[in-house]
């Protein structure tokens, strides 16, 4: 139901503790990763506080997963990067705003459930990709070198990039920041329980932040201004681009993407808490009247954000009240303490987001999907690799493509069973889907067969397409030389269920 104030205060003694408790814990984890994803997307630090700030409040008051928070994803940093380049600032919020629009039009039609339907595998190897691209494009920031823009670029000027790190000292000296960052992110998951209450991410940025004052290292900071200054709302220019083909485009995969992110990580928050489960319409109608808003403000898009809501899980939240108000405190940091965001070294937040990059790609995931599904497996690193080397939007329709073609593939399960009874007659059954795909097999163990002998060819309980049945007629018509009333082809069936076709010998 709708977030209700009543409501919250009837059920304070016994989840408001929970939930306050929970939301600061997510608002410390969701701090360094708004401005982090903001750096990486080529926008000011800002944008990723508003989008921030309207994910937890906006979406976080509508119905839809009550514990998965919304916010910028760093999966989405690649795909907003590309459209900056390509459209501008202005025309961000533009496609946002009509990639929300979409989002809502597909919650109303119940479009959401349907997100389940693609394969897994598609969606871990975008995600892959994306991590990929983030881990290799931030090692240039961690440098504080400009990165290359496409994604082969990235890979083959790492020799280049390192030779140049090692010849600068404010280089070394930035990338030693980030290299402390991670150590300290992944050797914080080590400390005691108590200790770990504190998120990891921020514990790095605050210790980096500090180390770079104290030691006046030479590298570069956060460049914040006010909040209300980020806000743009979109002109009749930006609107205008809406009539290029490429701009079209770009909200789609905005639109798609975020959706299968969003409903994917409501499935995975789903698996780590035993209350009401989500509404996958309404969650996706939920996404999409905060992408609008965001592209009203000219903000970031969002998405839900596996991160921020297990933390949320972790940390005992127990309703909706936890996210609404780890949006509330970040609206309070914007507008009271925005000044402190100068002393974050921008090494640092790469640092972040190398890790947050790292963990996206499903290594042990992969060797355990080669063992036992090699096709999927062959899927996602397809997929992973497209996006890497063509772009994110063609790198997705790829892996669907072979998401297909593999599902239509499996579809057209085939077992050929042959014997042979005490009079000579051969007995053939086929069983499965017999389509087009399996034909040349069928044909093959057909015209193996010994002429000289009768042949019986069982089709119950199988799935014949047109191709089948008719490759199927033409070979007993050649199996046959008793005349073409010897046998009965139009039995032979189109639907299961069906009996069997007698091919005498000749």
């Amino acid at each position: 139901m709708p977030f209700s104030p009543s409501a919250l205060l009837s059920r304070a003694p016994s989840t408001l503790r929970y939930d306050f408790a929970a939301s600061l814990v997510v608002f410390l984890v969701a701090l360094p990763l708004c401005i982090g994803v903001a750096v990486a997307s080529g926008v000011p630090a800002e944008l990723g506080l508003i989008t921030g700030i309207v994910g937890g409040i906006v979406t976080g008051l509508m119905r839809g997963s009550s514990l998965q928070v919304s916010g910028p994803a760093a999966g989405l940093t690649v795909l907003v990067l590309e459209a900056v380049q390509a459209f501008g600032l202005a025309v961000l919020g533009v496609i946002v705003l009509v990639a929300g629009l979409l989002q809502i039009a597909m919650g109303a039609l119940k479009w959401g459930r349907w997100f389940r339907a693609i394969s897994l595998s598609v969606v871990e190897g975008m995600l892959a990709g994306i991590g990929l691209i983030i881990v290799v494009g931030q090692v240039y920031a961690a440098a504080g070198l400009a990165a290359p823009a496409s994604g082969l670029d990235k890979i083959s000027g790492l020799p280049a990039a390192a030779v140049d790190a090692l010849g600068d000292s404010a280089a070394l000296a930035s990338v030693a920041v980030a290299v402390a960052t991670i150590v300290v992110m992944v050797g914080w998951r080590r400390m005691p329980g108590a200790a770990r209450a504190v998120p990891g991410a921020l514990v790095a940025v605050v210790l980096a932040a500090v180390a770079t004052a104290l030691l006046g290292l030479p590298v570069a900071t956060v460049r914040v201004g006010a909040v209300l200054d980020a806000v743009h709302l979109p002109g009749a220019d930006a609107l205008s681009a809406l009539a290029e083909p490429a701009v079209i485009g770009t909200v789609l995969a905005f639109a798609l993407i975020a959706s299968a992110e969003s409903l994917f990580s409501a499935a995975a928050v789903d698996r780590l808490h035993a209350g009401p489960r989500t509404s996958y319409d309404k969650e996706l109608l939920a996404q999409g009247v905060g992408n609008t808003l965001c592209g009203v403000l000219g903000a970031l898009p969002m998405t839900a954000v596996i991160v921020r809501s297990s933390a949320n899980v972790q940390a005992g939240a127990r309703t909706k009240a936890s996210r609404v108000l780890h949006g509330v405190w970040l609206l309070l940091f914007a507008a009271l303490l925005p000044a402190t965001l100068t002393y974050v070294p921008l090494p640092a937040l790469a640092g972040v987001l190398i890790h947050a990059g790292w963990k996206l790609i499903p290594f042990r995931g992969m060797v355990t999907l080669w063992r036992t599904h090699r096709g999927e497996a062959l899927v996602l690193a397809a997929t992973a690799v497209a996006i890497v080397t063509v772009n994110m939007f063609e790198g997705v329709l790829i892996g669907l493509a072979l998401s297909v073609a593999k599902a239509a593939w499996d579809a057209s399960h085939l077992r050929v069973e042959s014997s042979e009874d005490e009079s000579g007659t051969v007995h053939i059954r086929l069983s499965g889907n017999v389509t087009f795909l399996r034909l040349p097999k069928v044909l093959d163990a057909l015209e193996s067969l010994p002429r000289d002998r009768p042949v019986e060819l069982d089709l119950s309980g199988i799935q014949l397409d047109h191709a089948c049945r008719t490759a199927l007629d033409n070979w007993a018509e050649r199996h046959s030389t008793a005349g073409p009333d010897a046998i009965r082809l139009h039995d032979l069936p189109e639907r299961p269920g069906a009996g069997r076709v007698r091919a005498p010998a000749g």
